[in-house]
């Protein structure tokens, strides 16, 4: 028997029993869709990530308080910044040009009747420039702000739409721990950054927020949450980070272990991929599970189906068909089981990725070569789990068989 005659006749099998091999199949569909989703949503979630740290602004620096190992194990944020320390930097680092400090706190801000519990951020005027935000409306904090500790705020536009809806913000009052803030700007859309929405932030001068709102909590100054650093050129990020680093140990008169971190944008994105490359592996190899399954399924029932047709062989090993002919057909017709199932998950899993990219702001990717390894896989794991029910079916007795009919 040749290779077309088993096709035909493994594909007229399979179609006799339509209910049966369409449920061996479904394993197989749900683990190649599962897999080639959930590698395009991963590398949609990595692209998404790394736009976002580009929006931040070119050459940035974040200084944070603590270091990794006090962060990681304190229960609060660790007061090792100072306002005193971000304006050292602005004046002694030479491949630095410009820094914005930030004091950040979740207040109760209120309108009239209407009020929300949003982050108040206390900074500079050079936290448009360092951060690439822009204004709507209005003004940003100003020098004067600052030196005068004056009560003006700018909000972010979710907050300036839910507090004033059809109506002008500019020049309302609005209080925040029942002090009175003048509004002068309204920042342009500037959209998620790591789930935290920035359309929900407002700004007041740094002096007013630690002066007025959180007080001075560090012994040693005007505690800062966040120092954001643009150096003057990529060339100089690394030279910034250095020289950043000594100044600080110097200031702070440290020995031993760092009580800041510098990072730059470049690192954190490296921490960001490395993350989200090693959760989409996971959740791949935990989707490839159910392709083991499909493939046990396929086994199961080609197994089920030898017993059944057990008097089929033995009649047709009786007028002269081989051992490798009825091997082969078994085979086929679990590699057909499998692939089938590969292709219909495949069409799947690209119509989930397509589907999240219409609801979510991800831009999740088809994945080629996440696509040729399933239904790859899917193929050899049907006639690797073939295999078995196949010399089974190759080994009957003809006449052993026959004495059932």
């Amino acid at each position: 028997m040749n290779i077309f005659e088993s096709l035909k006749m493994a594909a007229s099998t399979l179609t006799a029993n339509k209910t049966r091999s369409t449920l061996t199949m479904l394993g197989i569909v749900i683990g190649n869709a599962s897999v080639i989703a959930l590698v395009g949503i991963g590398q949609g979630a990595q692209k998404l990530a790394k736009e976002q740290f580009e929006a931040l602004g070119p050459n940035l620096l974040f200084i944070i308080p603590g270091s990794e190992e006090s962060r990681r194990t304190a229960f609060n944020t660790p007061k090792t910044l100072v306002l005193e320390d971000a304006e050292a930097i602005a004046r002694q680092v030479p491949t630095i040009k410009e820094v914005a400090p930030q004091i950040n706190s979740n207040e109760l801000i209120t309108y009239r009747s209407r009020n929300t519990n949003d982050l108040v951020i206390g900074t500079s005027p050079e936290f448009l420039r360092v951060r690439s935000f822009a204004l709507a409306q209005g003004r940003f904090i100003n020098d004067v702000d600052l030196k005068r500790n004056n009560r003006v705020i700018i909000l972010g536009p979710e907050i300036a739409d839910k507090l004033f809806p059809q109506q002008n913000p500019l020049g309302n009052q609005i209080r925040i721990k029942n002090i009175s803030f003048e509004v002068v700007g309204v920042m342009e859309e500037k959209g998620s950054f790591l789930g935290t929405n920035q359309d929900t932030n407002v700004y007041i001068p740094i002096t007013t927020m630690a002066n007025q709102i959180v007080g001075n909590t560090s012994p040693y100054g005007t505690m800062v949450n966040f120092i954001s650093v643009t150096a003057r050129s990529e060339a100089d990020i690394r030279a910034a980070k250095f020289q950043i680093e000594n100044l600080l140990r110097l200031r702070h008169k440290i020995v031993g272990e760092d009580d800041f971190t510098v990072r730059t944008q470049k690192d954190v994105l490296d921490i960001v991929s490395i993350v989200s490359s090693g959760l989409t592996v996971l959740l791949a190899a935990i989707a490839g599970i159910s392709l083991f399954v499909g493939g046990i399924g396929v086994m199961n029932i080609m197994l089920v189906s030898v017993t059944e047709r057990t008097q089929e062989i033995g009649l047709r090993k009786a007028v002269g068909a081989k051992e490798t002919d009825i091997l082969l057909q078994f085979l086929i017709e679990a590699t057909i089981l499998s692939a089938m199932g590969g292709i219909i998950g495949t069409g799947i899993g690209i119509s989930t990725i397509l589907g999240v990219g219409l609801v979510s702001p991800l831009a999740p990717g088809v994945s080629p070569v996440a696509i040729v390894v399933a239904v790859g896989v899917s193929g050899g794991i049907g006639l690797f789990f073939g295999v078995v029910p196949a010399k089974r079916a190759a080994k009957l007795d003809p006449i052993v068989a026959l004495r059932s009919i």
